[in-house]
């Protein structure tokens, strides 16, 4: 083997270990600061009224304005490949975050909260609700 090319080789597999061990390095931990997720999907009565469905979004936007409510994500339904576990019958969602038990609680019973389920659920004929609590505090 010519010396340039054996330099090379152990120019190259040097970097290569060190880049290897770069990886294996523990990443700093990330800290959670929201632990409680509530997420609703809703069922729209008329599922191809956009009208109704943009209505709903509108109303889902008034709910970031509860103190407690840290981040709010609206979503629909996603257009990828169909798949078993997938379920894509909903029409719209929610998904936010609270610090904790308390702040969640706090929305269920806030005046806005309350005044987007008398406005709106006119415009839902199913929800589903999953609440989810934060077993670790840092990934």
């Amino acid at each position: 083997m010519k010396k340039t090319n054996r330099r090379k080789f152990i120019g190259t597999a040097a970097a290569l270990c060190a880049a290897t061990a770069a990886a294996a390095v523990p990443l700093p931990a990330i800290t959670v600061n929201r632990t409680m997720v509530h997420h609703v999907f809703f069922w729209l009565r008329n599922p191809t009224a956009t009208a109704d469905r943009d209505q709903l979004i509108a109303g889902l936007q008034t709910l970031g304005d509860i103190d407690t409510v840290k981040a709010l994500h609206i979503g629909i339904v996603a257009d990828t490949a169909p798949r078993d576990v997938v379920d894509n019958t909903w029409s719209v969602s929610e998904l936010i975050f609270f610090d904790d038990v308390a702040g969640q609680a706090t929305y269920q019973t806030h005046p806005i909260h309350l005044a987007f389920i008398e406005k709106y659920s006119h415009l839902w004929n199913k929800v589903v609700v999953y609440d989810a609590q934060t077993i670790q505090k840092q990934l």
